[in-house]
């Protein structure tokens, strides 16, 4: 037996995205609506784990035209594969980076030293999170 399609509303609110980003997904070729109930978009159940996948992508800071290329990507594409380690190696450095700045937070919030910003053991820590190089107009942390 199979599923029920979902709604483009029911989709909306499982993947907590507004319809409007499941429209332009869908634009971009990341998701295909299995039909129409009337005027509204149907999916498949699957949609969920897919955009779920966009989600967390997105969340990493890939583009959707990156994620586009992943989600047809074949195991002969030594380019995107290329690419795709590139990528895994950025998360690294900054998965790295967070890491030290929530430890050096973490410290901050019950350290007593005055003012905190000049303890010894935040200073280090601080000193190991290096400033990660953004894009012309891209937000710093």
């Amino acid at each position: 037996m199979t599923e029920p399609l979902l709604d483009i509303s029911e989709v909306a609110q499982c993947s907590g995205l507004a319809p409007s980003a499941l429209r332009f997904y869908e634009r971009k070729g990341l998701i295909a609506p299995a039909g129409r109930n009337g005027l509204r978009r149907t999916y498949h159940p699957d949609v969920l784990d897919r955009l779920a996948l966009i989600t967390c992508a997105r969340g990493a800071g890939l583009s959707v035209a990156e994620i586009g290329r992943f989600l047809v990507a074949q195991p002969s594409d030594a380019t995107l594969r290329a690419r795709m380690a590139a990528r895994a190696r950025d998360l690294d450095e900054q998965v790295g980076r967070l890491t030290r700045l929530r430890d050096s937070l973490r410290h901050a919030a019950v350290c007593d030293h005055e003012p905190i910003v000049d303890c010894p053991e935040f200073k280090r820590a601080v000193g190991n999170v290096s400033v990660p190089v953004t894009a012309p107009g891209a937000p710093a942390l």
